[in-house]
């Protein structure tokens, strides 16, 4: 009987991490995001040929949940005034995010 109070003790304690780690309210927003900027980039009028531009994004976000880039880091001039003018202020649809928290997130486009 011992063994049984101490299994069930063990499973109501795991079952109650596992709803800790699966709830919405703790998730973070950097995957939502990422998707979001993802789109907002999508349908982009580069002409490369077997060549591929990154970038390293830095941004926050105001208190009205709009993007301001902070930094776009790439050799490229074209691509960073192409993912400011694409990114800065727009809304995004995101819960939980700290005003003012810096997200990183790396931009590829492909030809």
């Amino acid at each position: 009987m011992r063994k049984f109070s101490l299994v069930f003790a063990a499973a109501v304690l795991f079952s109650a991490g596992n709803l800790y780690a699966n709830d919405s309210n703790t998730t973070d927003p950097s995957k939502n995001l990422a998707t979001q900027i993802g789109e907002l980039l999508d349908n982009n009028y580069f002409v490369i040929e077997n060549q591929d531009l990154t970038a390293i994004v830095i941004f926050t976000l105001n208190h009205d949940k709009e993007i301001v880039v902070i930094s776009v880091d790439t050799d490229n001039e074209v691509l960073e005034k192409f993912v400011k003018s694409r990114l800065n202020y727009h809304e995004v649809n995101v819960d939980n995010f700290k005003e003012g928290k810096l997200y990183t997130v790396p931009v590829r486009i492909t030809g």
